[in-house]
Parts: C-alpha cells; sequence; structure tokens
C-alpha cells in the first residue's frame, strides 16, 4: 500500500472522491473485491474493525463523583453548619440523606452500566461483502479499508 494510500484512508475527504479514486486508493475492485491475503494484510496493518472501549473508573471514584452535584454541594455545606452550631441531630440527618442518594445514584449507575455492557457483548453483525469474487458473510469485526460491502433493507 503506497503512502499515498494510507493518507487517503486516514483523511476525512472521501466525499470529494469519485468511485474509481476510492477503488483506486484502496486497492480494490467493484466486481471482485479484495483478495483474501491482502485482506489479511490489510486486517494486519489496521486491526480490527472495532471501537477500543475506555478503561471505566474503578467504583470508588465513582461513588465519590456521586457526591459532585450542586445540589449535594448545598447540603453538605448545610450539614456542616448545623454541626457547626452544635445541632448534631439534623447534620446527621442531612448527611445521613446525603449519603443515602449516593448509594442509590451508585447502585443506579453500576447496573446500567451492566447493561449496556451485556447488551454490547449481545449484537453481533455481520457484514455481507465481496472477497474473492465471492459474495460472502464476515463478522463485521473483520471488515477491511477496500472491502465491498452489499447492503440491503434493514443493514
Amino acid at each position: 500500500m503506497t503512502a499515498t494510500s494510507q493518507e487517503i484512508i486516514r483523511s476525512n475527504q472521501w466525499h470529494h472522491l469519485s468511485v474509481e479514486e476510492v477503488t483506486q486508493s484502496l486497492d480494490t475492485h467493484l466486481e471482485t473485491g479484495l483478495s483474501s491475503s491482502v485482506a489479511a494484510k490489510k486486517r494486519e496493518h489496521f486491526g480490527a474493525n472495532e471501537l477500543k472501549s475506555k478503561p471505566g473508573k474503578g467504583p470508588f471514584l465513582r461513588f465519590l463523583l456521586q457526591f459532585n452535584q450542586p445540589l449535594l454541594y448545598i447540603l453538605l455545606i448545610a450539614g456542616a453548619i448545623k454541626a457547626f452550631l452544635g445541632q448534631w441531630v439534623n447534620a446527621g440527618v442531612i448527611w445521613g440523606v446525603t449519603l443515602i442518594n449516593a448509594i442509590i445514584g451508585f447502585v443506579q449507575e453500576s447496573k446500567a452500566e451492566s447493561a449496556i455492557a451485556a447488551l454490547a457483548s449481545s449484537v453481533k453483525t455481520d457484514a455481507t461483502i465481496i472477497r474473492d469474487s465471492q459474495k460472502m458473510q464476515i463478522p463485521s469485526t473483520e471488515l477491511v479499508p477496500g472491502d465491498i460491502v452489499l447492503l440491503t433493507s434493514g443493514d
């Protein structure tokens, strides 16, 4: 693959190119697609066709972030003022409410993250492509730049 092809692949200007320029830049052909050997080389070079997920925040940090809300700042300050004035019962109630709120928020956020992870792992998509002059289905993670993807209604 030439340096020019790599530059075009990484650019965001695909809408400016004609079909012929795109197929030439990606070293592919509209009727035959890529050969398996070229696809393997491109997969080795570009990697899997998948989004890299960011590492999540740890549980302790996620719990602390539950307190990062303006209303909770006000409640924590109100509790501190009540404690400073010697009204320990009121201060304890205010702090208890903020703690319960943080626990509920933490649990809900944890359940939501688990649900999203379960959905993401259960959805497997296949793509219909032309490779080696044959129409075939492959997992979408195995797509490489230059694959001719066939789209149908609902894809």
